[in-house]
């Protein structure tokens, strides 16, 4: 059971990003988390808490029309209270009709058991491909 909670978890996190869900977004949230994009972006990873996670991804994802992360090929590797789950990644970002940003990838999450169920501490996206313009 356990295995397929993770996953749900991760698969949340997509789900609820494209739909606009800030609310449910910041449940599947520890209080701290650790974002690496540097494949994508540059930079060093971040460590933020669920309300700065949600503010930036509103303001990025707001930027278009709509997007869709699809996640697959999940492995899940539980020790105790902590899991690690890696998937594959398809990442459609729409400006309009005719412009569209797709990008994949890996993602690997990093989750702790809590009270409230599995919460991610930590995601590493890996961009491996991508097609459009950003």
């Amino acid at each position: 059971m356990d295995r397929l909670d993770v996953i749900d978890t991760c698969n949340r996190m997509a789900w609820y990003a494209d739909r606009r869900d800030w609310d449910a977004l910041a449940d599947v949230f520890a209080d701290k988390v650790t974002l690496d994009y540097t494949s994508l972006n540059g930079g060093e990873p971040v460590t933020l808490a669920p309300a700065q996670i949600i503010e930036g991804w509103r303001a990025g994802l707001g930027a278009y029309a709509a997007t869709q992360h699809l996640l697959g090929n999940h492995l899940v590797a539980i020790d105790g209270d902590t899991a690690v789950c890696t998937a594959t990644f398809q990442a459609t970002h729409l400006k309009s009709e005719d412009s569209r940003w797709t990008l994949g990838g890996d993602y690997r999450f990093d989750l702790a058991r809590t009270g409230a169920g599995w919460r991610i501490t930590s995601v590493v996206m890996t961009s491996v491909w991508s097609d459009g313009e950003r």
